[in-house]
């Protein structure tokens, strides 16, 4: 069985898309924890609804939250881990030890960054008039989204589109895309 691990700070609706994938057996894989860094982020319960494990991050400090989920995580066989709207940056022990990768709401490099996340990223694609964004993911390393693209998927953006609607197309294409690249990673394709 491929083992995954889901950092997620928020909602979790990326974290669904990978639970209903594994239980429609569309992905042959197991989720063995989902960490969070906010008590009160939604993706906990649906990992707790699901039977899955959590973890809260309890250090602030960079240094040290990189050794708590070092500690954390020494406890699990984890063929990768998936950051699913994680908005902390990762420390060096986790790059150094695993294969983590990233789903990121933009085509990367455009509106990629620190602050640039959910609807930063769509508001600012509709204040610049993009005619195209879309959905990347990328291996995970000392910069925020900067790793090596595994793929992109494009959405056209409509003139009269709403950041709301932007949201919308990208997080469609993001789950189906996530999916793929996953699968791909248990296929040993990547």
């Amino acid at each position: 069985m491929y083992h995954l691990v889901v950092f997620a700070s928020g909602n979790g609706s990326t974290l669904q898309a990978i639970i209903d994938s594994i239980n429609h057996h569309e992905l042959e894989a197991q989720i063995d924890l989902v960490v969070s860094d906010n008590s009160n982020a939604y993706a906990l319960k649906r990992a707790e609804a699901n039977n899955i494990a959590t973890y809260t991050i309890q250090s602030k400090n960079f240094a040290q939250r990189d050794l708590e989920l070092s500690n954390i995580l020494s406890k699990y066989s984890i063929d990768l881990i998936v950051l699913a709207g994680y908005l902390k940056m990762i420390g060096p022990n986790l790059l150094e030890n695993y294969t983590i990768i990233n789903t990121h709401p933009s085509l990367l490099p455009k509106y990629g960054g620190k602050g640039m996340h959910g609807m930063h990223v769509h508001e600012a694609v509709v204040a610049a008039k993009e005619k195209v964004s879309g959905a990347t993911i990328h291996f995970v390393n000392q910069e925020y989204d900067k790793g090596a693209i595994i793929r992109q998927t494009k959405i056209e953006v409509l003139p009269s589109d709403t950041a709301e609607e932007v949201s919308q197309k990208v997080q469609a294409a993001e789950k189906i895309q996530l999916i793929q690249v996953l699968n791909d990673f248990v296929n040993h394709k990547i």
